[in-house]
């Protein structure tokens, strides 16, 4: 029901109780949570052996700006870098999208961590928050590239989490900032920013995270709040049958709709099956605002728990990865 993120290197007694709370189902890492490889390895151990070996671990590790693990990790290039690949040959921007996601999340799930939140699905088409983030402007350039993508966290054995549906690249506000409004029809973003979404949904993605952007000719509630958005539209209409999860409560546009509790609550009383609550001084209130709540464990959230992932040991030996990380990196080469 909840992933909170902690403060630091190591677990404190408190988060360590946070843990326990039946309503908790995971922990996102963060830069101020990252040393070297090794500290990683230690603090998922003992986030796990605190909560449970249940217990949901997942980190941005998009490439880019957006990357958390660094140190002993592969530099990711930003997802961009792949729709300039797209421009000059498509099919080898296709092997290139498998091979970063496939690098990406075999690292990962050699640290012990369950899923990144990727791929980014928004289009470039100037929004502060996305920036290179985004594959392309082009809806059917990151349709492809997004489900190639998706394939490439399959064969790594992770969980995908597309983001940020129904598409925040066509807004200029930052919503970790500022309220965001994209005043277009449904028919205009079902023939844009919604299209990659459907195509990486077919492709059997296990998760969708859902944007703090209102869009008012459909609903005037953000879509993360929104029971037309994630009921009817993405569930209904899409048949989404994963897990919902709502963008960070602690962001501006969200702060603008109440107390943590009130965010918390209108995240899950929308559909949402997961609510982040990012930052540990926001994590008290929204433990207690779902203490009371039933929540389905058996359901969406257990399709993110990972089940197979190589060693450390098996990826430095692996032929295979030097080829993709070799690869992947040139993208960025001069």
């Amino acid at each position: 029901m909840l992933i909170i993120g902690v403060a630091g290197l190591t677990l404190s007694a408190e988060e360590e109780s946070w843990l326990r709370a039946p309503n908790v189902s995971g922990v996102i890492l963060f830069a101020r949570n990252v040393g070297s490889r090794d500290d990683v390895i230690a603090l998922v151990d003992a986030i796990r052996q605190a909560g449970g070996e249940d217990m949901l671990v997942c980190v941005d590790q998009e490439g880019g700006r957006v990357q958390r693990l660094r140190e002993g990790f592969t530099r990711l290039p930003p997802l961009s870098t792949l729709g300039q690949a797209y421009d000059r040959d498509p099919a080898e921007a296709v092997r290139l999208a498998e091979e970063h996601a496939w690098v990406m999340a075999s690292e990962l799930r050699a640290t012990g961590i369950d899923f990144s939140f990727a791929p980014v699905l928004d289009l470039a088409r100037g929004s502060a928050a996305i920036g290179n983030r985004a594959f392309h402007a082009d809806p059917a350039v990151v349709g492809e590239l997004g489900q190639a993508y998706v394939r490439g966290m399959h064969l790594a054995g992770m969980a995908v989490v597309l983001k940020h549906f129904p598409g925040h690249g066509s807004v200029a506000a930052d919503t970790h900032l500022a309220a965001a409004t994209d005043p277009r029809s449904r028919s205009e973003l079902e023939m844009a920013d919604m299209a990659p979404f459907v195509e990486a949904i077919e492709a059997h993605a296990e998760a969708v995270m859902v944007a703090h952007v209102t869009y008012p000719a459909v609903d005037p509630l953000p879509a993360g709040f929104s029971p037309t958005w994630i009921g009817s539209i993405l569930r209904g209409e899409l048949g989404f049958r994963g897990a919902v999860i709502g963008d960070d409560i602690s962001m501006k546009a969200a702060e603008l709709h109440g107390s943590v509790a009130d965010r918390v609550h209108a995240h899950l009383d929308a559909g949402c099956d997961l609510v982040l609550a990012c930052f540990p001084d926001v994590v008290p209130e929204a433990i207690a605002a779902v203490a009371g709540r039933q929540a389905d464990v058996a359901g969406p959230i257990a399709g993110l728990r990972a089940t197979i992932g190589a060693t450390w040991a098996g990826l430095e030996d692996n032929p295979q990865r030097d080829r993709f990380v070799a690869r992947v990196t040139a993208l960025e080469s001069p």
